[in-house]
């Protein structure tokens, strides 16, 4: 009879003794699983389904810890190469204190999963049909948006709240990848001027020809071609104008940037009329302000005028609590767009990814994340769904360079040395060790704080 009761569920189950062999198996469990009864009775689960491992398998993982599992989704491969996703509640079948074995009630996900990607599949052909991509220009970060539990990191935010409340510019440093415009996007969002326009462009994307004409706009017939078009400056009025990399511009082109800045009017280029704009700027550089300065890509004129709000973020390395927090927050993203169902990494994928030190940051990370989800099957990533590049899995000649000291941490060495020996001979003044490194104070300072160094002297 509790046989005929459980035969006539119309869900799957599979139940298992404490050895992973299948005890109970009903009619449902083996339509979903492409299978006769009798090939599953009396096997170990992963006899019958290779493709499952002692990780993934939620019935060996129930057997193995003894704590029930609720709502899993699991993804599987049957004897015929069909791809099976099922949603398990996983319980363990205790006998006097002790695990007898588990049994495991599955839901059947392939078809609904089949069938909603057909859907989306539909609408994308009827949205390509009936319309054409709409471009956009505006700001869809909030303060929400930024996953961190890091306390340098959050000490940013609350530095970009304060900014985000005013009208002045601001001026955001951190290196490649750090996500410098996601943070530009939710000050934006943030503040009186949320309603307006934001508009982001590269400096460093822009030819010098183009630079003059792409910002303040053109009067026709001022060169050959030329239209009446209105620029960026005018195009933000009213919101946030974000000008990333702006240490490439031309140093003869920021003094036209500075007196914008100042009285906020520009001159379309073959104009002899101006326009009085109302826009709040927002700059970025993945270079130090400082380092800008003394290497004369940044005019000091322009950085006094800038540097209200001066915002460092910093790198993935400094953040390192951040990085499995970041990672799973792109496995739940990825899930969805890939249309995938993982729900953790191996803990040696976990180490492995807390002991890179992320030159590419934020972006090398998600990049590293969405490579994994595209390769991998089932519920979870190993370490060989990384890619070779992360992995060090490269030519032999590439192996052979990992030996080679990296040229960057070289020279920082050298140079922390120097300073370390100018502020002896110095007796710790940093004015005077600054005369003997030839470089300005305000450099040196910037240095010994990059470098931990503490400061024994104020003049």
């Amino acid at each position: 009879m509790l046989e005929a009761i459980l035969g006539s569920i119309d869900e799957a189950i599979h139940a298992v003794n404490s050895d992973g062999i299948t005890i109970y198996y009903n009619q449902v469990a083996a339509r979903l699983d492409g299978v006769e009864i009798e090939e599953v009775l009396g096997k170990h689960v992963l006899d019958v389904f290779p493709s499952l491992s002692k990780e993934t398998s939620t019935l060996l993982k129930v057997i193995e810890t003894g704590k029930p599992i609720y709502q899993e989704m699991q993804t599987y491969k049957n004897n015929k190469g069909q791809f099976i996703d099922t949603i398990n509640t996983t319980l363990p079948i205790k006998v006097g204190g002790k695990i007898a074995g588990a049994i495991e009630i599955a839901k059947d996900l392939t078809r609904v999963k089949q069938l909603s990607q057909k859907l989306y599949e539909l609408q994308a052909k009827v949205a390509n049909q009936k319309n054409k991509p709409k471009a956009t220009s505006g700001a869809k970060y909030h303060w929400d948006d930024i996953i961190t539990s890091s306390p340098l990191m959050k000490k940013v935010i609350a530095q970009a709240k304060w900014a985000s409340q005013s009208s002045s510019p601001v001026m955001i440093y951190g290196e490649t990848g750090t996500g410098k415009e996601l943070l530009v996007q939710a000050i934006h969002n943030a503040s009186p001027r949320r309603n307006g326009p934001f508009i982001a462009q590269n400096c460093a994307s822009l030819p010098e020809s183009l630079l003059e004409s792409i910002l303040f706009g053109t009067k026709k017939g001022s060169f050959t071609g030329a239209v009446d078009r209105a620029g960026l400056f005018e195009l933000a009025h009213g919101g946030t104008l974000f000008l990333d990399e702006i240490q490439t511009m031309p140093p003869d082109f920021q003094t036209k940037l500075l007196r914008v800045l100042e009285d906020g009017v520009i001159r379309r280029v073959g104009s002899t009329e101006s326009y009085a704009v109302d826009v709040r700027v927002i700059v970025a550089m993945n270079i130090h302000p400082l380092e800008c300065l003394e290497k004369q890509l940044l005019r000091s004129d322009l950085f006094y005028r800038l540097h209200v709000f001066l915002i460092e973020l910093p790198p993935l390395r400094e953040r390192r609590e951040d990085i499995v927090l970041l990672a799973n927050h792109f496995i739940k993203k990825y899930n969805l767009q890939l249309f995938k169902s993982v729900t953790s990494m191996e803990e040696k994928v976990v180490q492995y990814l807390k002991s890179l030190n992320w030159p590419g940051n934020v972006r090398e990370l998600e990049n590293t994340i969405e490579y994994a989800m595209n390769v991998v099957e089932g519920d979870l990533i190993r370490f060989e769904h990384l890619p070779a590049m992360i992995t060090k899995e490269t030519t032999h000649k590439e192996k052979e360079t990992v030996l080679l000291r990296p040229l960057r941490e070289a020279l920082e060495e050298t140079e922390k040395q120097m300073i370390n020996a100018a502020l002896s001979i110095a007796s710790g003044n940093i004015s005077r060790a600054a005369d003997l490194l030839k470089i300005p104070r305000q450099t040196l300072q910037y240095k010994m704080k990059k470098y931990g160094l503490q400061e024994s002297s104020s003049f």
